[in-house]
């Protein structure tokens, strides 16, 4: 698990970097949404933002991947998305 954890926080920063943002220098809270991601992941099949609701219709959920169709403008207006993963 902590490879998988590791990874996937590699993987964000790399994103995250690619689009002009950051992780949040908080190394606890991304270490705890990735685990989050990582048992929806497993649960529920899909790494679904922990910060949104499913709405049980596999189409409009597609929106709520992480990272979700909304933390773009979340960042961009607020200056971070709304679980806080990623930052300005």
């Amino acid at each position: 698990m902590e490879d998988k954890i590791k990874n996937l926080i590699k993987e964000y920063e790399a994103y995250a970097q690619k689009n002009g943002f950051k992780l949040n220098p908080d190394k606890k809270i991304v270490e705890n949404i990735v685990k989050i991601l990582l048992k929806k992941e497993e649960t529920l099949g899909e790494k679904y933002c922990p910060c949104r609701r499913l709405s049980n219709n596999k189409e409009e959920d597609k929106k709520i991947i992480c990272p979700c169709v909304y933390h773009l403008e979340e960042i961009e207006n607020d200056g971070h998305c709304h679980c806080f993963l990623f930052v300005k």
